[in-house]
């Protein structure tokens, strides 16, 4: 787990905004579902919010107090009622199922052991209700671009801050062939501030053939793999693996 990125849940939503085709998407499958809803690894509740506001049960848990606190916040502006927990993925018993399940935007990806992987999929099929979905998104690992994580700094992206100003993004990557892990430090500037966030970031790779296996050893089975938020097939070039599941 990378537990220093995510004390800073402010910053964390000014960078990676909310809205967008992956909200979207989990929206309108938690919709399709119906029923409750748990989403693991919520974050400041971008797309559980949303979610709970179109009449769902709700329940949102997530390793990080920090990011917990936020998306208590930002529900309770709004009005809307969720059930905040803070949790370890791999391991937890809330004493229900779930109609629909979900992990969104590569947070398995902080799951860096197979085991670890496995063990979650084995509690999430605890937590599925009879004829329940359980969906999630991972990118498609291109090894073109993993070979390329040669440590150097570069910048990223700008994002403004209403307090800082102009906050500067840049990130230094390695890659990890034997663990399939991007090790990555995360610097976050400003002119006035340089490097007033430095944090670690490490992300696995998933790659598709073994994909399936992990699902089937966590008592899953693959029903259907889309390659993006459109609804297009997976294939070896698109960017993600949008993964629907059922129990085996």
């Amino acid at each position: 787990m990378s537990d220093a990125f995510y004390t800073h849940a402010r910053l964390y939503d000014l960078m990676f905004p909310g809205s967008g085709p992956g909200a979207d998407f989990y929206r309108d499958a938690a919709n399709q579902q119906g029923g409750s809803v748990l989403e693991l690894g919520c974050g400041t509740g971008h797309k559980l919010i949303p979610i709970a506001a179109d009449g769902h049960p709700c329940t949102g848990l997530d390793l990080s107090t920090d990011m917990l606190a936020e998306a208590r916040r930002k529900a309770g502006d709004r009005g809307v009622t969720v059930r905040w927990l803070r949790g370890d993925m791999r391991a937890f018993d809330l004493g229900r199922t779930f109609d629909f399940v979900f992990i969104a935007a590569n947070s398995l990806l902080h799951l860096h052991e197979a085991g670890d992987l496995v063990t979650c999929f084995r509690t999430i099929r605890r937590h599925l209700a009879p004829g329940g979905r359980f969906v999630f998104d991972v990118f498609n690992p291109n090894v073109r671009l993993l070979a390329r994580a040669d440590g150097v700094r570069r910048t990223r992206e700008t994002f403004p801050d209403p307090d800082r100003g102009i906050v500067t993004v840049d990130v230094a990557e390695t890659y990890d062939a034997h663990a399939q892990v991007t090790r990555g430090t995360w610097h976050l500037s400003t002119d006035a501030e340089p490097d007033f966030v430095v944090a670690p970031l490490d992300i696995r790779s998933i790659f598709p053939q073994e994909l399936p296996l992990l699902l089937t050893l966590g008592g899953l089975r693959l029903i259907e793999r889309l390659g993006d938020w459109s609804g297009r097939p997976f294939a070896a070039d698109t960017p993600l693996q949008l993964c629907v599941c059922e129990a085996a």
